[in-house]
């Protein structure tokens, strides 16, 4: 089963991860959230992320509840959830099914406590080791959380993946 990980946002990012039962997940392929125009101008490019979806067809999806942060401006605030809106949208209109996860699931289902976005990072090449390319920089937090959020049971809906557990855990 083909699963879409969304860590939505204009500076967010999709990852496909191949579950199959007892098997263990392969990540497929990560995408950066393509975007247009510069500044406030700045949106998501929709065609890309159309043809990448079309290029992966996932069988579900697993999107990041988005919220806006405190002490946001209203202009970024706006700006976030026209790319999330975007993202959701488009995943839609490919008509795949898809449920929203809130951060506190994934992170728990993953040990990852608070808002270090390292240890997301981290907890990704643990998980693909072959993936490490696309892990290589600390920005790179955005495809660890996509990917990750994939790995997420969703009960009805998903099966627990076969992950590895900690041989640490992560601070």
């Amino acid at each position: 089963m083909k699963i879409l990980g969304v860590d939505p946002g204009i500076r967010g990012a999709l990852a496909i991860v191949n579950s199959n039962d007892g098997a263990t997940p392969q990540l497929v392929d990560v995408l950066d959230v393509p975007v247009i125009g510069t500044g406030a101008k700045e949106r998501v490019n929709t065609v890309l992320v159309w043809d990448w979806l079309a290029k992966h067809a996932p069988d579900h999806a697993l999107i990041e509840r988005a919220g806006s942060m405190p002490k946001q401006g209203v202009a970024s605030t706006f700006k976030y959830a026209c790319a999330v809106g975007s993202l959701e949208t488009v995943i839609a209109c490919h008509n795949i099914p898809y449920s929203i996860i809130e951060p506190a699931v994934w992170k728990k289902f993953h040990h990852l406590r608070g808002g270090d976005k390292e240890a997301s990072r981290q907890r990704a090449l643990q998980l693909f080791p072959n993936a490490r390319n696309w892990f290589a920089r600390k920005l790179d937090h955005q495809r660890a959380e996509a990917a990750l959020l994939a790995l997420t049971p969703v009960s009805g809906v998903l099966p627990r993946a076969k992950v590895t557990e900690f041989a640490e855990e992560t601070a």
